[in-house]
């Protein structure tokens, strides 16, 4: 199985890359993530997880090991496959993900197109005792909690003023990363702004 590949990036879009490696061109699928991770950059060492179907051989692509992980641990969950993984990859970093699932947050992954509430509750139920903290969150994880309570907070005020629920929430993690420690009322201060 292959582990990485390293090589210039020939082509790059949200969803996928192309990496040149000994003048062979590898097509890789690639979360949001990993594309932000990437689009400055001229080469690229990607992990990757290979599929092997009947009808295609894929490859999936991940800038840090520990994405990688997660998408193998969420295509064990019977209804998720690589696509449905990627896409949860691609709407919450990994930190994020891991909180979301260690916390029992269905109604966060329930807000992902194509994940409905039963695969959400079986997602967590199959992994809330797979997912190990890393150092770096092991110490923020109080800190990322309640980031995560003044976030949803935050997201609930303003659908309540007539904002979109996942434009809300893109706005909201991305003041959750800059600014964690935020209240409710700078958040939405914030998000007002930025929507």
């Amino acid at each position: 199985m292959l582990d990485f590949i390293k090589g210039e990036i020939a082509e790059l879009n949200p969803a996928s890359v192309v990496l040149e490696v000994a003048g062979l061109g590898y097509a890789i699928h690639i979360s949001l993530n990993t594309y932000s991770v990437l689009a400055e950059k001229k080469e690229a060492k990607l992990y990757v997880y290979e599929a092997i179907r009947e009808d295609a051989h894929l490859l999936f692509g991940f800038s840090e090991k520990r994405e990688r992980n997660l998408f193998l641990l969420l295509i064990s969950v019977s209804g998720v496959g690589a696509n449905t993984a990627r896409m949860i990859l691609s709407s919450l970093s990994v930190s994020e993900l891991e909180t979301v699932i260690s916390s029992g947050n269905s109604n966060m992954l329930k807000t992902i197109k194509g994940i409905g509430a039963k695969t959400a509750e079986r997602i967590i139920i199959d992994l809330k005792d797979k997912i190990k903290f890393s150092d770096e969150i092991g110490s923020g994880e109080k800190i990322m909690s309640i980031a995560n309570e003044v976030a949803n907070e935050a997201v609930s005020a303003l659908m309540m003023l007539g904002f979109n629920q996942v434009a809300s929430q893109k706005v909201i993690s991305k003041i959750v990363k800059e600014k964690p420690m935020s209240t409710v009322e700078e958040m939405i201060k914030m998000a007002l702004k930025m929507l």
